[in-house]
């Protein structure tokens, strides 16, 4: 199965060797930050609904996860 640009984006971010854990959680929640909002502009005019945005942002999390990244869980709507 082929994997989606972000889904390399993440990987190539994870594997930087120059990133110590820090770096690449910061990075990791610049494109977080970047996902959701483009997913809150995509919400709010006539974008397919099914635009892969979603799973963008699983990626992302799940990155952060793996690196027991310490942040907040916040929803779509949340401010």
């Amino acid at each position: 199965m082929p994997i989606t640009a972000m889904e390399k984006t993440v990987r190539d971010i994870l594997r930087d060797g120059h990133l110590r854990r820090r770096g690449k959680i910061d990075k990791l929640l610049e494109l977080q930050s970047e996902a959701r909002g483009v997913q809150r502009a995509g919400s709010e005019s006539s974008m397919s609904a099914d635009d892969g945005l979603q799973d963008d942002l699983r990626v992302i999390e799940k990155a952060l996860h793996d690196l027991h990244a310490d942040i907040a869980q916040k929803g779509a709507a949340t401010l």
